[in-house]
């Protein structure tokens, strides 16, 4: 399971026009799902990017968690995550779990955040969606739940 997090002053979903999440201040997360990842993944993921120190405490330093600022967390499904580009031109998703599966497990990820007390918006899984970032810093973090980087 791999998540590109962003630390965020506010972020929005929308879906045809449509606005479908937004949050302030917190963290904006896309989430890319791969064919080996199962729930074990999941709860890795969700501990490490709720407790993730790179919110500011009142020395500038990088100290606080989502959890220490009370913040929000959007999430976002995005199986391009797992395109594989070392050949060719054209990126390959073989590593990225199928639809069931991905959507199986977005769902147990988003309900694992809402047990830490927090906000959690979400995009609409398989949907075209116009994602507004508003990156704070900023501050962008990869994470890997199979650390492979």
């Amino acid at each position: 399971m791999r998540g590109v997090i962003q630390r965020v002053s506010r972020g929005r979903v929308s879906v045809d026009g449509e606005t479908v999440g937004e949050i302030g201040k917190g963290l904006v997360v896309l989430l890319g799902i791969g064919v080996d990842d199962n729930q074990q993944d999941v709860e890795y993921l969700v501990e490490k990017i709720v407790n993730l120190r790179i919110f500011e405490d009142d020395e500038g330093k990088l100290n606080k968690s989502l959890l220490d600022i009370s913040g929000e967390l959007m999430v976002i499904s995005q199986f391009t995550l797992y395109g594989d580009c070392r050949k060719g031109r054209r990126p390959s998703f073989i590593q990225a779990a199928s639809p069931d599966k991905a959507e199986e497990l977005y769902g147990i990820f988003i309900k694992k955040a809402l047990q830490y007390g927090i906000r959690v918006e979400t995009g609409q899984f398989q949907k075209e969606m116009l994602v507004e970032i508003y990156n704070d810093g900023p501050v962008t973090i990869l994470l890997d739940s199979k650390k492979g980087f």
